[in-house]
């Protein structure tokens, strides 16, 4: 993509109605659910199915296009962004995400930087316990800077979480306690996937440390990266990862990729089957991660030159 592409593509507004499209979308899937799963008489595989798919939906739209319109500064786009995460009750991301994995991404400050021979099922814990109490410090940080109590209106973390309460009890109104609890376990199953998701995306990568104790600046380096076309469309070109971290400020529609990125050995569900199984998991990622680090097949001062090209 030339410049002058990328500068059109960024400004055609289509890109962002398709996104603003998928709010009401997510909350209709929730509601289709919700009747769906309350019916009486459903057997265990019925259940069950709705309730993955419910999950598929949370990660996919609820998730994914509330982290693309996280990153973006217009005040509509930030509310829209919350609105998503709140269908999958994991509103605290929008905050330990922009304000915490992107400046920690690939160091063992960062709780969803999956480290070299750790175990996901590990991870999953680590990274969603952690992330949390993150968000609350992150959020407790930014009101003392400013002069604010934690305990102050303000406080984002705190209107989260009576957000997620209300809606939570909404929906036990409406569809009672089976409906609650089974959009719970499908929220939960949705945060699970995320975490699949953030553990293949940057296993194994470490940033180097300065003397100083700095970190050395972000790099496309310390991503795993797909460019396979189904994930892409599916997922909002968030396959891109190495130029998302690079440059996160990038609309999902002009993100780049770059032939000398770490590539993943197959797209993002493979990964995904991949990871579940951790000994067949290791074998091919830390052969993968040794050959690469030998050959020295991405080197920063090349990357740097390309992607500022």
């Amino acid at each position: 993509m030339s410049v002058a592409e990328e500068e059109m593509a960024k400004k055609d507004a289509v890109y962002d109605y398709f996104l603003y499209a998928q709010l009401p979308v997510q909350y209709a899937f929730i509601v289709l659910f919700l009747f769906g799963i309350t019916q009486p008489e459903l057997t265990i595989v019925e259940y069950s199915g709705r309730i993955l798919t419910m999950g598929i939906t949370c990660v996919s739209l609820g998730i994914n296009v509330g982290h693309e319109l996280g990153h973006r500064a217009r005040p509509h786009e930030r509310i829209m962004a919350k609105l998503f995460l709140l269908s999958t009750l994991y509103m605290h991301f929008i905050i330990e995400h922009n304000r915490g994995h992107h400046k920690r991404v690939a160091t063992d400050e960062d709780p969803a930087s999956a480290r070299y021979g750790e175990i996901i099922y590990f991870f999953m814990i680590r990274s969603i316990v952690f992330g949390f109490i993150s968000a609350w410090k992150l959020e407790a940080a930014r009101l003392k800077a400013k002069g604010y109590s934690f305990w102050s209106w303000r406080n984002e973390m705190i209107h989260f979480q009576l957000i997620q309460v209300f809606f939570v009890g909404l929906i036990y109104y409406g569809f009672g306690l089976v409906g609650m609890l089974s959009f719970i376990v499908a929220a939960i199953l949705g945060v699970l996937m995320l975490e699949t998701i953030n553990y293949v995306e940057h296993y194994g990568l470490r940033r180097k440390q300065k003397d100083n104790g700095a970190y050395e600046k972000i790099l496309p380096t310390h991503s795993w990266n797909s460019n396979h076309y189904v994930g892409r469309i599916m997922l909002f070109e968030i396959t891109r990862h190495s130029d998302h971290h690079y440059k996160s400020s990038r609309p999902y529609q002009v993100l780049r990729h770059f032939d000398e990125a770490y590539q993943m050995p197959t797209g993002y569900p493979g990964m995904i089957l991949l990871a579940l199984i951790p000994p067949i998991w290791f074998y091919v990622m830390h052969r993968r991660i040794n050959k690469l680090m030998e050959q020295n097949q991405l080197h920063p001062d090349r990357i740097l030159h390309a992607t500022d090209g």
